[in-house]
């Protein structure tokens, strides 16, 4: 992939998490559950299965599901209860603490965290060498 294809892709996903305050104003006397739920609904759900029947070929998106092993089905089904997880809690911070100071409390944990625990977890020294801090 060119450089001028993955700007695109990243001015694609841009324009996607911007439009996740468009309707705000529209759905502000909802319960914000109501909310989360209808964009999460076609976010997580119908969007991904419209962009793999476009971009996999025609016919083999089916077949890949069904070969995969049964501990990669159910690794996908760990992780994605955990995103959905921390997009429940992320609802929750913006609810209690409002959308600025909410997004940068929990994106900065999520930068603390996704920097620290594959080391961690791989069994890294990372505080043991000069290079890990």
């Amino acid at each position: 992939m060119g450089p001028i294809s993955g700007i695109l892709l990243i001015a694609l996903g841009s324009i996607g998490a911007a439009s996740f305050y468009v309707p705000f104003k529209k759905v502000k006397s909802w319960a914000w559950e109501s909310y989360w739920i209808s964009q999460g609904f076609f976010a997580w759900i119908i969007i991904p299965w419209i962009f793999a029947f476009i971009f996999i070929p025609s016919g083999e998106l089916i077949p890949i599901i069904k070969e995969s092993p049964a501990s990669v089905k159910l690794m996908v089904a760990f992780f994605g209860m955990l995103w959905g997880f921390g997009g429940l809690t992320f609802g929750l911070a913006l609810r209690y603490l409002g959308i600025a100071l909410g997004q940068s409390i929990a994106l900065g944990l999520c930068a603390a965290f996704v920097t620290l625990l594959p080391p961690i977890i791989a069994g890294e020294n990372l505080f043991s060498t000069k290079g890990g801090i």
